[in-house]
């Protein structure tokens, strides 16, 4: 029970994370800082929790709009990095999202991470399209224009696979996936004009917009669709 409990809490508090950064996307203003949860939710260690499960998308609002994290923001990155680093046996997805948010750290902190080297994605060449717009949506957080990485480079070569795993999952309603997935066709080139991805995107922030991790996801590529990366 206790459990579970703390489960609901940790998801609570990744929405509630997800929620302010889409808001700071939303209205062009700073980070999420400001609605961290209440202090207990820190004293129970829900917050780098949080943050490690976000990823490095708990500061994209930073990296897209060129503002100056808060101190606090950054103390907590830090804390999460530090506090959960994947494991020997982690799954790819995992080392790659926390490789993303020392990527991150070191990009809003110069010096305050030591940079790691890429974990392997061999793994992405040899996946199925609907695998690979799975794993992609998930490392959504890796979809930034000028940024490279393995990750990356293997979606650059699949434009047309991922657009066939977008169109899937938005027939799935699987709003989650299809955001991932439309924020990575935001920043591939050879996407298919015949997809509609503006019209695509609309379709599943009304879908599914009433998830923050969904809302979070359209907004940024709404950003990165008008070439908002400073």
């Amino acid at each position: 029970m206790e459990q579970s409990g703390t489960s609901t809490l940790l998801k609570g508090a990744v929405q509630d994370l997800a929620a302010g950064v889409a808001s700071a996307l939303r209205s062009g203003g700073h980070g999420p800082a400001g609605d961290l949860p209440s202090a207990a939710f820190a004293a129970d260690g829900l917050a780098p929790a949080a943050v490690r499960v976000l990823g490095a998308d708990y500061v994209l609002p930073h990296v897209l709009l060129g503002t100056r994290p808060d101190p606090a923001e950054l103390a907590l990155l830090r804390r999460a990095v530090e506090t959960y680093p994947p494991r020997a046996d982690a799954a790819p997805t995992v080392a790659w999202s926390h490789w993303a948010m020392t990527r991150a750290l070191r990009r809003l902190a110069p010096g305050e991470a030591v940079p790691a080297p890429e974990p392997a994605a061999d793994w992405l060449d040899t996946a199925d399209w609907r695998t690979l717009t799975h794993q992609l949506a998930i490392l959504a957080p890796l979809a930034l224009p000028g940024e490279d990485s393995a990750v990356g480079r293997a979606a650059r070569h699949r434009p047309v696979d991922v657009a066939r795993g977008f169109v899937r999952a938005v027939r799935r309603r699987d709003w989650a996936q299809a955001a991932g997935a439309a924020r990575w066709l935001t920043v591939l080139d050879g996407v298919p004009d015949t997809l509609g991805l503006d019209t695509g995107l609309d379709f599943v922030e009304l879908m599914g917009g009433g998830d923050p991790l969904v809302d979070l996801q359209v907004r940024a590529a709404r950003h990165l669709r008008v070439g908002a990366l400073v």
